[in-house]
């Protein structure tokens, strides 16, 4: 038992089974920030340049963020606030276990086992891969899947690239891709020559198993991911900056480093060069229910992660002027996209400008039991519908597509 364990039990009392996190900023050394995502102008640089940009912000995680030796103490872990105290949230999971999570989830993870996030970069991200589990097991990791959804709310501009590759183009080689690593240090080893780019539709998403290589577009992405932060960078130049040789070996086992055999194995080659790519990995909201239904309720909610069982999530539209019960089969997190109002006791609003540092009341994390019995949502609001994403654990009883 923690010395905050009677704060954890009082927080969620208060909050009747809905916790309120704090915004959770991470830098990348590596991006320039594509400044969508709210934060002050002046704060992107906040933690110094020799951090880089903050160009993610991280929801309902309690996964530390892995970047470098410079990394903060509670870096990618979110923050749950009870009155003028904080706390993490993997914290709150470990004392509050099944009350928070539900019991099917503590019994089989005994952890939160996903979070998600807003990627917000400037310019492309390098052609990049995460480990599956067998290799992240290696370092004592867990295999990443992610997905990508391109809210609309935070895409009026979209930044340099408006295409992601995905995998490689049919015909292409292991030799071929193997003399990309093996020339990664002498150069632009032109990686992204043997991928398709497929271009970025807003409202849409993708699905990314691990193991398939990926250079994702510059559209601000939200992405529900398994409770991981391990990847390798494949690509040594990525637009106009140039990745470390670091990256291309990052969580590799010690005795692999060097060896680019290691690198090849890390593919999941089949997933790559599949030639139904798009039909397997794309992905348009699927309504939850009968639209004619939902909208006759007051609301409208959208499956927009549905691919991976190791997580989902949805996009939930209150419209103006209505009150509306939303059960949920599952704990999950939840960013306001749009609009304001209440949920259960709290406020809801979405910031125009938030500062480093500053608390909101956008980001909440809905436990299992509040999930069940329903959350109350009322929009006030005369013109401006609500709208916000929830994220899920694995193996949603929910999705049933």
């Amino acid at each position: 038992m923690s010395s905050n364990t009677q704060l954890l039990h009082n927080a969620l009392d208060q909050g009747q089974g809905i916790l309120r996190l704090a915004p959770n900023w991470v830098p990348r050394s590596f991006c320039i920030p594509g400044r969508r995502i709210k934060l002050h102008p002046d704060d992107y640089y906040a933690l110094g340049g020799e951090r880089g940009g903050i160009d993610e912000r991280w929801f309902s995680s309690t996964t530390p963020a892995e970047n470098g030796p410079l990394t903060g103490e509670h870096e990618g872990l979110s923050q749950v606030v009870f009155e003028d105290q904080q706390v993490t949230l993997r914290e709150a999971v470990s004392e509050l276990k099944d009350q928070l999570i539900g019991e099917r989830l503590w019994k089989e993870h005994e952890s939160w086992p996903m979070y998600s996030k807003f990627f917000d970069n400037k310019g492309p991200l390098p052609h990049h891969i995460h480990h599956r589990d067998h290799h992240a097991a290696l370092t004592g990791q867990k295999g990443k899947p992610e997905a990508h959804f391109f809210p609309p709310q935070v895409n009026n501009y979209p930044a340099d690239i408006q295409v992601t590759y995905f995998g490689f183009a049919p015909g292409v080689t292991k030799e071929e891709v193997r003399e990309c690593l093996v020339n990664f240090t002498k150069g632009d080893n032109k990686i992204t020559n043997l991928s398709q780019a497929y271009r970025l539709e807003v409202g849409t998403g993708w699905d990314i198993p691990p193991g398939i290589l990926h250079a994702p577009g510059t559209l601000c992405t939200y992405e529900p991911q398994r409770a991981s932060d391990v990847y390798a960078m494949y690509q040594s130049v990525a637009g106009t900056a140039v990745v470390p040789e670091e990256l291309l070996w990052k969580d590799t086992p010690k005795d692999r480093i060097g060896d680019i055999d290691w690198l090849m194995e890390v593919i999941d080659w089949e997933l790559n060069v599949d030639p139904n790519f798009r039909q397997n990995h794309h992905m348009y909201p699927k309504p939850v229910r009968p639209v004619e239904e939902m909208e006759a309720e007051g609301y409208r909610e959208n499956w927009i992660c549905y691919r991976s069982e190791a997580y989902s999530a949805k996009e939930l539209t209150v419209l103006p002027g209505q009150t509306v019960t939303i059960k949920d089969g599952g704990a999950y997190g939840m960013i306001m996209m749009q609009g304001h109002g209440t949920m259960g006791v709290w406020d809801i609003e979405t910031p125009a400008l938030i500062r480093y540092g500053q608390l909101t009341h956008d980001e909440y994390f809905v436990s299992e039991r509040a999930a069940r019995e329903g959350v109350t949502i009322t929009n006030p609001s005369k013109s401006d519908p609500i709208v916000m994403l929830k994220h899920f654990g694995p193996k949603n009883p929910d999705l049933k597509l």
